[in-house]
């Protein structure tokens, strides 16, 4: 059954969700993309969940998919969290929440769910600290000369800050997928990995502390894809080792980036399933 697309008013915003409501279901899950991505590009993976006793949601963030936004050019990373923390709160019926964060969604939904302290779990396929100086070195096309333009992100203000760049000219798309194909589907999806953003939008990323998820009390379960030729999985468990409440690491076995193979991405379901009813469990056998 393909999802029912709802449209809900944030500020200056009109957020496009994408929805596979299940009343009955114990536990709600929340899907966020990453750079290259949107909640349709998801969607195929996280539909797989539908039928599995959750209520799902996917959304898609400024800049990216089906969202209209009245200004681009002052939309920054910390809009991201603050939309995310207002959903989770405009979304709550007393059900426990399990976010999933893709890519770079993966600490977004951290920082978001640290600020929100209604999240029962995080699970991220990635949890690159932008911070880190090879994180900065792997994560775009420049490599290791990127390094050298990271002190020029403070001079991004005011209408430098607004100036358009396309996603694909500075992600290293290409390293999406083990096949070169999806990395190039990524790239011309105006949606996705072909959006324009505004400069300002990834200095703010680019700069941004992710101090609050250092205070993350919840279980925060790495699924980090075992051949992921992008961000590699030790920067990731790096991350996962500075944050104070419980943690779980595991591989995707045989998948790239954006974890589309067998049997990794029976791994990643199998361990939401997991994640959910532990949420669920926990809430159904707290204390009155």
């Amino acid at each position: 059954m393909p999802p029912a697309s709802e449209w809900w008013p944030w500020r200056n915003h009109r957020v496009h969700l994408l929805r596979s409501r299940d009343a009955n279901a114990p536990v709600r899950i929340l899907v966020v993309h990453g750079a290259g991505a949107h909640a349709a590009a998801l969607w195929p993976v996280a539909s797989l969940l539908a039928g599995r006793s959750v209520d799902l949601t996917a959304v898609d963030l400024p800049l990216y998919g089906r969202t209209v936004t009245t200004s681009r050019g002052t939309v920054t990373y910390e809009d991201w969290i603050d939309l995310l923390v207002d959903l989770i709160s405009a979304d709550d019926d007393g059900r426990p929440v399990v976010l999933l964060g893709a890519s770079i969604g993966g600490l977004l939904t951290v920082e978001a769910a640290a600020r929100s302290r209604r999240v029962a779990a995080v699970v991220a396929t990635c949890l690159l600290d932008p911070r880190e100086r090879r994180a900065r070195s792997v994560m775009t096309r420049l490599g290791s000369f990127a390094l050298a333009f990271m002190p020029l992100l403070k001079l991004v203000r005011g209408p430098i800050a607004r100036l358009p760049v396309k996603v694909s000219w500075i992600a290293d798309l290409r390293r999406m997928g083990r096949d070169p194909k999806l990395g190039r589907l990524c790239a011309k999806d105006a949606r996705g990995g072909g959006a324009w953003v505004p400069l300002g939008f990834l200095a703010s990323y680019m700069q941004h502390a992710h101090s609050e998820a250092r205070t993350a009390l919840f279980p925060v379960h790495l699924m980090h894809p075992e051949l992921d030729k992008w961000t590699p999985v030790e920067l990731s468990e790096g991350t996962l080792r500075t944050l104070p409440g419980p943690t779980t690491s595991q591989l995707l076995r045989g998948c790239g980036h954006f974890p589309l193979e067998d049997p990794g991405l029976q791994d990643l379901l199998t361990g939401l399933e997991k994640v959910a009813a532990d949420a669920g469990s926990s809430i159904a056998g707290s204390p009155n």
